[in-house]
This record gives C-alpha cells, sequence and structure tokens, in this order.
C-alpha cells in the first residue's frame, strides 16, 4: 500500500498546555471533546523541556536512545556549550516519520515550527533561521523545504512577526502567524501527517507565572488559534492530536549555579579589555573544572576530565551543589538512569531545582564585567537558557527611543548593542524542566476516545505508538 487510508492527522503542541486549565477559558478545545475527543494528563520525560520532549514523542524513546538531554548541551570535541541547534541528524533515533514513510512509500509530512526541524526526512517544513552577516548584523528570516514554501504562505498571509516568537514582544502573533500558515500549508500540500507548534503559553507563564491575573485570557487567545486551525480543516476530515511539552510552575528562587562553583574555584574565565575603562569577562569551558549548563530547572554539570578522573572533585561538587537550599536532587551518571537520561552528552551530574527555583547561566561576579551578550537576546553564545530575554530592563525609562536610538546608529553605520535585557533573574515568575508534582499541572494529551486505551496513563513516550496506530488501524 502506496498511501494509508486513514484521515489525515494534524499534532497540535500547545506548549505550556496543562490539563487544569481546560474549562471557561477553553470553548474550542471543549468542543473537541464534546465530540468524541478525551482529555487527560501525559507524564513528560526529564528534563521537561522543549527539545528533549518533542524527540521522545517524535521518537518514542527516551534521551539515552535519542541522544537530546535538553535545549542544550556541552559540546566536548569542541569545548563549547551550542544551545538551540537545528539539524535533525542531532536526533540519533528514528523518527515516526521514518517509519512511515518506510511503511507507505507516498506517505507525506509536514512540520510547522517544531525543532530539529532542518534537513528532516519530510516533505514540507518551516522553521525559524535568521542569516547572520558578516559585520554581526542578522537578517531575520525562516528557512523552508522545499525552498520557497514560506516565502510563498508569506505572500498570502504577511510575514512571519519574529519579534513575537521571542524576546521582549514575544507573545500571540507568533502563534497566530504559525496557525494561519498551518491552515495555508495543509490547503497547498495536504499531508498525511501535519505537526504544529503553537508557543504562546510558553512566554507568558514564564514571564507573568500562571497565577497571574492575565493568565485567562493568554488561554483564550491560543485556545482560538486552536479553534481557528479546528475549523478551517472540517472539510478534510482531519484527526487531531493536541499535546504540550510540559507544565509551568510559579517560580521565586534564581540559582545561580555558576556562580557557586566559580567562588568555590572550579570555573576559569577568559577576560577581554573593550576599552579603556572596560574589562567583560566570558567563561572558557576547556579550561574549567566544572561548569553548568543551565537549562530551566535543569542543569548539566560537566567535570574536566582529569577532574573526573581523580575520584574526589565529583562527590566534592555534588556535596557543593546540595548545599543551596534551592537544590532538590544531584544525579550521577548512575542516578540518571532511573530517568533515562544516562547519555554521553548529559551532565556528568545532573541538577534538579525544587518545584519554586530555576537556574540562571550567570558565571560572571560582578555585573561591569558580564559579557555584551549577557545584556541582549542572544540565545546562541549564552552557557545556558535566558528567560529574562522577555523582560526590557526597567530602569530604561524610555525603551522605545533607547531601541530608536540603537537602530539608528545600525543605520549609520556605528558599532551598536541592542542592550535592553537586565541582570534581573527575580523578574521570572514561571519556570519548567522539572517533572511536576501534580500531573494536572504537567503536559496534556487531547486525542479521539477511539485512539487511547481507557485508563491507560500515557507518557510523551507514547505519542509516537499513538500516531502510528492512527495510520495502522485504518
Amino acid at each position: 500500500m502506496t498511501k494509508p487510508s486513514a484521515n489525515p492527522l494534524v499534532v497540535l503542541n500547545v506548549v505550556g498546555l496543562s490539563p487544569y486549565m481546560l474549562g471557561e477559558n477553553t470553548p474550542n478545545m471543549n468542543k473537541l471533546l464534546q465530540r468524541g475527543y478525551q482529555a487527560q494528563p501525559m507524564d513528560v520525560e526529564f528534563p521537561a523541556v522543549t527539545t528533549t520532549a518533542q524527540s521522545a514523542m517524535l521518537t518514542g524513546k527516551q534521551a539515552r536512545e535519542h541522544g537530546i538531554v535538553g535545549n542544550g548541551w556541552y559540546f566536548r570535541e569542541l569545548a563549547e556549550v551550542g544551545f538551540w541547534k537545528q539539524s535533525n541528524q542531532l536526533v540519533q533515533s528514528d523518527k515516526i516519520w521514518d517509519v512511515l514513510k518506510a511503511q507507505y512509500p507516498e506517505f507525506t509530512v509536514s512540520t510547522l515550527f517544531w525543532w530539529y526541524n532542518m534537513y528532516a526526512n519530510v516533505d514540507n517544513s518551516i522553521t525559524p533561521r535568521p542569516h547572520y552577516l558578516a559585520d554581526g548584523n542578522k537578517i531575520f528570516d525562516l528557512y523552508s523545504s522545499p525552498t520557497g514554501l514560506h516565502q510563498s504562505i508569506e505572500n498570502d498571509i504577511g510575514t512571519f512577526p519574529f519579534f513575537n516568537f521571542w524576546g521582549p514582544k514575544a507573545g500571540i502573533g507568533a502563534s497566530q502567524w504559525i496557525g494561519n500558515a498551518a491552515i495555508k500549508e495543509f490547503e497547498k500540500n495536504r499531508p498525511d501527517l501535519q505537526f504544529v507548534y503553537l508557543p504562546h503559553l510558553d512566554y507568558c507563564l514564564q514571564k507573568f507565572g500562571p497565577n497571574h491575573v492575565s493568565i485567562p485570557s493568554e488561554i483564550r487567545a491560543i485556545d482560538e488559534v486552536v479553534g481557528n486551525i479546528v475549523k478551517a480543516y472540517e472539510q478534510y476530515n482531519v484527526d487531531f492530536l493536541i499535546v504540550s511539552e510540559y507544565g509551568i510552575t510559579e517560580v521565586n528562587q534564581p540559582i545561580h549555579i555558576n556562580k557557586m562553583l566559580r567562588k568555590a574555584g572550579y570555573i576559569n574565565v577568559r577576560e577581554t579589555q573593550i576599552s579603556n575603562t572596560q574589562i567583560i569577562e566570558n567563561i572558557d569551558c576547556g579550561a574549567s573544572k566544572a561548569f553548568a549548563v543551565a537549562d530551566h530547572q535543569c542543569a548539566h554539570v560537566y567535570l574536566h576530565d582529569k577532574c573526573l578522573n581523580d575520584g574526589k572533585t565529583l562527590d566534592d561538587v555534588k556535596t557543593l551543589l546540595l548545599s543551596n537550599d534551592g537544590v532538590e536532587q544531584v544525579l550521577d551518571k548512575k542516578a540518571q538512569q532511573k530517568y533515562g537520561l544516562d547519555h554521553t552528552r548529559s551532565g556528568d551530574l545532573v541538577v534538579i531545582s525544587k518545584a519554586n527555583a530555576w537556574f540562571t547561566y550567570y558565571f560572571w561576579l560582578d555585573d561591569t564585567k558580564a559579557p555584551e551578550f549577557a545584556r541582549t537576546v542572544d540565545i546562541h553564545r549564552k552557557i545556558g537558557y535566558d528567560p529574562v530575554e522577555m523582560f526590557i530592563d526597567p530602569e530604561i525609562k524610555f525603551p522605545f527611543l533607547y531601541v530608536a536610538s540603537r537602530v539608528l546608529k545600525k543605520k549609520l553605520g556605528f558599532r551598536y548593542l541592542m542592550d535592553v535585557t537586565p541582570l534581573r533573574p527575580d523578574l521570572v515568575k514561571g519556570s519548567h524542566g522539572r517533572i511536576t508534582d501534580a500531573p494536572e499541572q504537567g503536559a496534556i494529551l487531547i486525542a479521539p476516545k477511539n485512539a487511547i486505551e481507557d485508563g491507560k496513563a500515557y507518557r510523551q513516550v507514547d505519542v509516537f505508538a499513538l500516531i502510528r496506530r492512527h495510520f495502522a488501524n485504518a
């Protein structure tokens, strides 16, 4: 059989959606439940972060097999931390589309904004991918395959609002555009399987916390995007899976894990004199005895090879980290086996925060020596995830004028920094990465009732089998 006889399947990844949110603020998702769908909590893989969660759903395996131990990790052979890489070849297991394409030679798949999208074995894909220029500037753009796909969609619905996708202006606009693009892409290509990433709740829940008064309206906003997609697909007899990657919990305690390690003498830095009066620092990962790659409520701590072999440093670092009252657990490689995280890419120690805490990447002890990128939106050069990039420094009295002056410098050819990011981790009110204590606050699965087994507790790795079964049972 070259094509499955099942209805097309659309997988909507509504990031940050938790079971407790369903109700008066989700009328469109409620309609799905009324017409034969069922919602239930879904157990997440650890760490509960974007790339690990997506890889679990797409491969049906844990990180020890697919290799995606977080949104970033330390590449030992390069002595560099890499965050938000995009090549699909980093995922070390077959994805669901590889299996289905082997079974059905004419099977077609589209992926919109799911991570590790580039060069995947799919027929149509769109993902964020700026152009980086030689002078340090960048041009915001998308990458699509086949060439021209995203341009044809932008001709129909307008340019992707990149500044709504990340940074201080992150908001519903990006998810609205992605939803509209998904509709257009489906109309153009009619894939058998389409994956759509809708990140909106991720932003507001981290920025303001899940208990903020604005959150009900934000839930209604993403529910409307889902409703528009469902309505547009009615004519195509499409079935849906709605999933999320994690739940987000209230936090009030940033943990400066690298500052702890530096004060204890484990971290080396390089100094750079950028003017007669200013010296900045950057971490020297390859020369450091131990340092942390911070990823929300999880941190991978890597030790220098010599320190790993001395039989003492690992225990000393573990003791140091456990002395912080925001730290819940420190996992060595053996303890990581419980979570399926024991991979060569994972840290020699993996640190988990308590529910109200999260890890910063900060490694400097004096803010005047912070690297220039610390005060900018720069997701690739930081040795950890930085949610503070969603805020404009409250010390800037007239931010619009400040940004305009920076843009003018750029146009005039002067060196400039868009240095609007504060060094204020206390501003962040929500985080994830740790497995939530209550399933209702975690990830969600919404699927047709006839697709799921009564009473079964589903995990993210089960999404792979749910998709496969949808087409196999037709």
